[in-house]
């Protein structure tokens, strides 16, 4: 199983900081540095945001191996046309390692908050099938024309094409609905499926393997993913440690105080070896990459923790 670092960007991150985090990643070999695209504080660590694009085209240049993305950038920021070619420059810029992560935007603060239409639910999900399809054919013909609910392009040539062929992964993702899992059977290369339990994760499997049946693929050509929240230590008592100190810099009525509950009912707070052994059978259900959403990004320990983890499921 393939382990990346996923990071709440919003949460106060900065530029050195970021810097150190892929530097730190570059070295556990993990196999990617991932951010969520948020413009506004959720959990509860005060601080701002950088834009996640500029993050990703800033971080390129500073790595060799690490595979860069977003997780996920939704649909409401940004026209597909210009997704498709800032996600091709960041892919140019960083010799073909960049993924893009896409969803139909959840959060409604932050669009109230930077005057982002928020369309019903039902909207946006229409309009991540047309951006998809704007996407990809941005990345894969060197003209088209397009005529959707949503957008209209006539004679569109976005180049230079990214450096992958024959496009950047994209990861779509949801609880492997109908909707989305025929969406990502046409487009995607990998499903992020919210999975608690591996009997879920089985599920979600089984939901592409027919969406990717009924669209004709091979459904060993999508992958599964999943993402978890972990807070690692050298022992159960160094997690719980950590997990202390990172309470002690949230608000009282922070969000994340439930969060950290209900991961650690989970198991996921404690050593790489308990946590491992918790994780290992979401592998055999079908999951084929971990994102590891890690909060105690100031402390740069953790990131080499999550390297001994990856080193412990491979």
């Amino acid at each position: 199983m393939r382990v990346a670092m996923m990071i709440e960007g919003q949460e106060g991150v900065t530029w050195p900081q970021w810097a150190a985090l892929a530097e730190a990643a570059e070295t556990a070999k993990l196999d990617g540095l991932f951010r969520s695209d948020h413009y506004t504080m959720i959990h509860g660590l005060p601080g701002g945001a950088l834009d996640a694009w500029t993050t990703l085209a800033a971080l390129a240049p500073l790595t060799r191996t690490l595979r860069l993305g977003t997780l996920v950038s939704p649909i409401t920021f940004r026209h597909p046309s210009l997704m498709a070619r800032i996600a091709a420059s960041v892919d140019q810029i960083s010799g073909g390692r960049v993924e893009l992560g896409l969803g139909t935007g959840w959060y409604e603060l932050e669009h109230l908050q930077n005057g982002f239409a928020f369309p019903p639910m039902g909207a946006r999900t229409r309009l991540l099938a047309e951006h998809v399809e704007v996407i990809v054919r941005s990345w894969r013909e060197a003209r088209f024309d397009h005529q959707g609910p949503a957008f209209i392009l006539k004679g569109q040539q976005a180049q230079p094409s990214p450096l992958q062929t024959p496009c950047p992964p994209l990861i779509l993702g949801g609880r492997a609905g109908p909707k989305s899992t025929a969406l990502a059977a046409r487009f995607a290369n990998e499903y992020n499926a919210f999975s608690a339990t591996p009997e879920e994760a089985a599920e979600r499997r089984a939901a592409l393997d027919a969406a990717c049946a009924a669209a004709g693929r091979d459904p060993k050509s999508l992958i599964q993913s999943t993402m978890i929240t972990a807070i690692l230590g050298e022992s159960d008592q160094d997690a719980e440690g950590r997990a202390r100190r990172l309470v002690a810099r949230l608000a009282p009525d922070a969000p994340m105080h439930k969060f950290l509950e209900r991961t650690r009912a989970s198991g996921f707070i404690g050593s790489v070896s308990s946590v491992a052994a918790r994780i290992k059978p979401f592998e055999a259900k079908g999951v084929d990459r971990l994102f590891l959403q890690n909060f105690d990004f100031a402390d740069l320990s953790s990131v080499a923790l999550i390297g001994d983890l990856a080193r412990a499921l491979a």
